[in-house]
Parts: C-alpha cells; structure tokens; sequence
C-alpha cells in the first residue's frame, strides 16, 4: 500500500485532494492520504479554515508549524523576490516530515502552466533547461515526488475550484509581490495565450520530446568523440590548461 502526503493551501491542491480521493474510491492501487499544510505564521493567517473543512470531509491531515515567514523576511531585502527561499524552506519542511513519517510519495498541485512557467523562468534566469518533471525522485533519494495536475491547464482548474467553491487561502509573501520574475513570466504566457492559443500546448510537449544531440550539453551527448580519430587526443575547441600542451595535458 502507498501512503501518499501532499501540502494544501489553493486551488491546485484543493483540486488535487477532489481528484485523488475520487481515485482512491475507484483506482486499482491502494492508497492511503494525508493532507498537510505549513502554517507559516503569516500574519492574519486564517488557521481555522483547513482544519474545518478536513473535517468536514473525513480527511486525515496535520499541520505544521513552523515560522518561515519570519527567516523569509529577515534574510530578503524589502522589493525583492521571496519566493525561492520559502519554497525551499517549505519544501525541506515537507520533505523531513514525510521521510520521518514513512511516507513514500509526495504529491505536489503544479499544473502545466506552473511547469512551462518553471522551464522559461530557468531559461531566462537561470541558463539552464530544466522544468517540473510529473514525478521526481530527490537527490538524496528518500522522498518520491508525484504531480498529479501535470497534465491539466490551470484555467480548467480555475474554473473546476470555482465550481466546488474551494474555500481558498490567499498567500501574503508571493502575493503581495507584482514584480516577481514568475509573475512576469505568467503574463507573457497570458499574451501568448490570446494570440497564439496551442502556443502553451506545444512548449509543454516540446518538454517530452527532448534531442540531446541538438543541444549543446557535453554531459548528455559525446560530441567530442563524433568523427575524426579519437586517438588525436583532446579537443582542440577546449581551452589550453595553464602549464599545458595544446590538448591540455600537463
């Protein structure tokens, strides 16, 4: 049996927690739920609202408490992004919670959006290629993460959230902040979705149909070793070591 915890909060997640205990009634796997949120001790925060409407649904769930707001705000200049250091810190507090709980997935509301969002934000700001895979394993290897929403449009999800009348919590970090570099990215997407509708559509699928040897990464792909004798030694395109022959060998 796998037991699966997943964070909720917005819309995605009260999305997700619909779906998968829909699933849970009909799926061939056995699974268990935990539904988990961080209360990070906003200001105002409403505690009361997931407690009550948990319970109202039968669901299990816990709720940790731990003041990341408070780092967030001492270690971010004013103006400036929040977002990267709370999702890490809310990140690792879910990660250390599940590991030591026995959990085996993880299960995380990102959407397609949020996903070709992450790919352009990493390409504009980061200089790598890189997104939001449906299911990841962590680097230290004790935790499964799943996206269930992976395929689904956000605007579907919008509209379904608004339909079950999710009692949503707004977030006073990332939602107070217009000039966020995610936000900007979102916008563009927008423009693009009124003028070009499968444009969306065909970045995401561009994500499953990657060709290594038409990229440039030397760590996926030996372009080195393509034609001429691969006893020459080196390749004469790589910078000369410092003390070194012309194949950078000392």
């Amino acid at each position: 049996m796998l037991n699966d915890l997943y964070p909720i909060e917005g819309k995605d997640s009260y999305t997700m927690l619909d779906m998968l205990l829909q699933l849970q009634q009909k799926a061939p796997v056995k699974f268990e739920l935990l539904a988990v949120n961080l209360d990070q001790k906003q200001p105002d925060f409403p505690e009361h609202i997931l407690p009550e409407y948990l319970k109202a649904l039968g669901v299990p769930y816990h709720i940790i408490e731990q003041d990341t707001y408070s780092v967030v705000k001492r270690v971010i200049p004013e103006g400036k992004t929040m977002c990267s250091l709370c999702s890490r810190l809310r990140r690792g507090s879910l990660y250390s919670y599940a590991a030591e709980h026995g959990y085996t997935k993880i299960a995380l509301g990102h959407h397609k959006d949020d996903i070709v969002a992450t790919f352009f934000l990493n390409l504009f700001h980061g200089g790598k290629l890189s997104a939001m895979p449906p299911k990841l394993q962590s680097d230290d290897g004790r935790n499964v993460v799943i996206r269930p929403l992976a395929y689904c449009r956000e605007r579907d999800i919008a509209a379904y959230a608004q339909l079950k009348q999710f009692p949503i919590i707004p977030c006073n970090l990332c939602g107070s902040q217009e000039q966020l570099q995610r936000k900007q990215v979102r916008r563009m997407m927008e423009g693009w979705e009124k003028e070009h509708p499968a444009r969306i559509e065909q970045v995401f699928a561009s994500l499953t149909n990657v060709a290594p040897s038409q990229l440039a990464d030397t760590k996926l792909f030996d372009f080195a070793g393509l034609g001429g004798d691969s006893r020459s030694g080196g390749d004469w395109l790589m910078p000369v070591a410092e003390g070194g022959d012309e194949t950078g060998h000392v």
